[in-house]
């Protein structure tokens, strides 16, 4: 990989930004193999659970300025089809963020430092948000003249308040480490890097020790509870479970519980 950094120990796949000395922005190669990476670690056999975090100072400063540049390229000399090509840049760009949460895998975002612009989309496409102290959270486009459209406006009002997310689209102001634990949007925070990557590495990996079947399902039903009434959502998981419900891992855990050992899972 050119963009990433992978390591896959115990079930967990360990997924870094690997590009430091730009703050880890993400040129257009990066967007398109972040989406390889999710649906590749989404086959996985071996992957459980994934942690996401970035190498050097910054977690990530969100979209390279290079691929705002890119959008001079779709000249036409029909100003409906330039218009139709740039849309489907826009959707491209967000189905790669979009991959994240279609990921059957809990993605744990381990954030340190700058979390800037499209890295705010990343983040909130993660199942849990972990962050050290100093993290910074911003809204960076409305600094950029342009109105966010990869996914911060539609998840983020999901995770925390929509004045809150309003008061920081419109401003672009810091949300540190501390206000954003307060607000719910990450669930803990660390003095340090070290401290927090691997206490984020220790929390995914009891995710893996748990039976990948059910992980699975769990996360495919949260995410349809988020969207949907409580009506259709104890519908769905009613629908979901009379499938599901009988299964090998069932059988496995009782016994482990009986016996007060560790079940162990097949993928």
């Amino acid at each position: 990989m050119q963009h990433f950094k992978l390591i896959i120990e115990k079930h967990v796949a360990h997924l870094s930004f690997n590009r430091p000395d730009k703050a880890n922005s993400l040129p257009l190669g990066a967007w398109e193999e972040m989406q390889e990476c999710f649906e590749s670690l989404d086959e996985n056999k071996d992957v459980r659970a994934i942690v996401l975090s970035g190498e050097g100072k910054h977690f990530c400063a969100g979209i390279d300025i290079s691929v705002l540049m890119n959008i001079q390229q779709f000249e036409s000399n029909c100003e409906a089809r330039k218009r139709e090509k740039i849309r489907k840049f826009i959707i491209k760009l967000q189905n790669t963020i979009t991959s994240i949460e279609k990921c059957s895998k809990p993605v744990l975002a381990a954030i340190h430092n700058g979390c800037i612009g499209g890295a705010v989309d990343i983040i909130a496409a993660c199942d849990m948000r972990y962050a050290t102290e100093d993290t910074y959270f911003v809204i960076k486009e409305v600094d950029m003249g342009l109105v966010a459209d990869i996914g911060t406006l539609q998840r983020l009002p999901k995770l925390i308040s929509y004045g809150l997310v309003n008061e920081l689209a419109f401003t672009g102001r810091k949300m540190y480490g501390e206000e954003a634990q307060k607000c719910g949007l990450v669930n803990n925070t660390y003095s340090s890097k070290e401290e927090m990557i691997d206490a984020v590495i220790k929390i995914a990996e009891v995710i893996a020790s748990k039976s990948p079947l059910v992980i699975r399902g769990t996360k495919e039903i949260m995410k349809y509870t988020r969207d949907h009434s409580v009506e259709d959502s104890l519908n769905y998981v009613a629908t979901w479970n009379a499938a599901m419900l009988i299964s090998n891992d069932i059988m496995i855990a009782m016994q482990a519980n009986m016996m007060k050992t560790k079940p162990e899972f097949t993928e």
